[in-house]
């Protein structure tokens, strides 16, 4: 067996806010490790059936990259999910949740800058 390696740093301002997020891995081809304004970090403990998370995010994360995040985030999740499950309607389900929070996200925008 070979073990692999995913490192997280968080550097923490004087509020303990996350100021910066870099991360690297044993296994990847990049030299250096990569900044990242947000991250969400999720573990199944299935002695307990719970998810054990970690979600931070950087003080200078803007509300549209945000919503990105989240957006791409469930898309992720949803391809994830079809992959181990083979569930076609519940994937479709999480597609149009996802395509529906970034919509509403995005009307959402647009209503409070026309202000």
């Amino acid at each position: 067996m070979k073990k692999s390696s995913i490192n997280i740093d968080v550097l923490l301002d004087v509020d303990k806010v996350p100021a910066q997020i870099s991360w690297n891995a044993t296994d990847s081809t990049a030299e250096k490790a990569r900044n990242a304004k947000a991250m969400m970090l999720s573990f199944w403990d299935g002695s307990d059936k719970t998810a054990l998370r970690i979600d931070l995010w950087t003080k200078d994360m803007m509300l549209d990259e945000m919503a990105d995040f989240f957006y791409q985030t469930f898309m992720t999740m949803a391809d994830t999910y079809e992959r181990a499950t083979h569930q076609d309607e519940l994937v479709t389900d999480m597609r149009v949740f996802a395509k529906d929070f970034y919509n509403k996200f995005r009307a959402q925008q647009l209503k409070e800058n026309k202000i």
